[in-house]
């Protein structure tokens, strides 16, 4: 969900809609602090603000997902969305809350969130964003990204029956502690889910696999080929392991980058646009360094130029690129959709 550095949330909105969505913000509270209303009264739908961000969203995503729904009043798919996302939050019954964020209100988090489009939907667990999407998706395409997301969970060591049974926004006694077989809680790993496996504080503690615990130490260590060796174990037994699958994917990458001249790649794939190595190549350092919508978009290129194995190769490579990312991505939706464009 990038946007450009320069973009400011707070340049986009005039007083007038802000200080209306201020006063709606208000109304909802005290109905809220009231118990009105079957969704916001429930406890597990609720109004979020810039100053309440960090107490009402990243600490309570320590004991539970939190689904962050951006949106607006003027927003017409935003009230499509929205009314399905509050059913099935109180139809979870704290298994995962519901955070509502008013982007007129609060542009600071609109932001800080990097929203380009509404309605925008994030999910948080354990402090970190996991996955998101854009638009209003039919009520079946929601239910199975939260189940997506639930899954997440469960591989994060966040069981549902546990978070089923935390009040919301307390924290667990496993979040500050040690649990009694000794596996940690969220909270003991500090992890930054959005970096590499390798990276210091990284979620092994957290999947209660010793075998992750093997692969970031690998990493830590530069060992990239142990890295690879124990998390093809875990894909061994769990062949659709959604951890696994992103760390081997992105062990991967650095391990083919490691192995380049950059500036040589670089130079061999403008000399030659055709061939489908020169591409690929410079595509895996053009993702290694961020350039995200460029390595897709240079191997779409690739893709329409060339024919045969050759286009064969490109497309198995560009999909194994997409399993560095979030399914969700808006960069590999797009991405995926040209793809199928050019297929049929």
């Amino acid at each position: 969900m990038t946007q450009p550095r320069n973009f400011s949330m707070a340049g986009a909105v005039d007083l007038g809609a802000r200080q209306a969505a201020a006063k709606r913000s208000q109304q909802a509270s005290e109905q809220q602090g009231a118990g009105e209303g079957a969704g916001f009264g429930s406890g597990f739908v609720f109004d979020v603000t810039d100053a309440t961000f960090n107490t009402d969203v990243v600490a309570r995503s320590q004991a539970a997902p939190v689904i962050v729904d951006l949106w607006a009043e003027w927003c017409e798919p935003c009230k499509q969305l929205g009314p399905v996302l509050e059913r099935l939050a109180n139809e979870a019954g704290g298994d995962w809350l519901l955070a509502k964020v008013d982007v007129d209100a609060n542009p600071q988090l609109g932001a800080a969130l990097q929203v380009q489009s509404i309605p925008m939907v994030v999910a948080m667990i354990g402090g970190q964003i996991v996955d998101g999407f854009l638009g209003a998706l039919p009520e079946a395409q929601v239910r199975q990204w939260i189940n997506q997301i639930l899954q997440v969970a469960d591989q994060l060591g966040m069981p549902a029956r546990v978070r089923a049974e935390a009040p919301a926004g307390a924290p667990r006694e496993a979040d500050t502690e040690q649990a009694t077989d000794g596996a940690p809680g969220p909270a003991a790993a500090g992890a930054d889910r959005g970096g590499l496996p390798g990276a210091s504080g990284g979620p092994a503690e957290l999947l209660g696999d010793a075998r992750f615990e093997a692969a970031q130490e690998a990493m830590d260590s530069g060992d990239l080929d142990a890295a690879a060796g124990a998390l093809g174990e875990v894909l061994a037994d769990s062949p659709d392991h959604p951890v696994a699958r992103a760390w081997l994917a992105q062990v991967d990458l650095i391990r083919r980058v490691n192995s380049y001249d950059h500036a040589k790649v670089q130079r061999v794939a403008k000399e030659k646009p055709d061939d489908p190595e020169a591409q690929i190549q410079a595509a895996d350092v053009d993702l290694a360094t961020g350039q995200i919508e460029a390595s897709f978009d240079r191997l779409l290129g690739a893709f329409q130029r060339t024919a045969g194995d050759d286009r064969n190769r490109v497309r198995v490579h560009l999909l194994e690129l997409f399993e560095v990312l979030p399914p969700r991505d808006p960069r590999v939706a797009k991405a995926r959709a040209k793809l199928s464009s050019m297929l049929f």
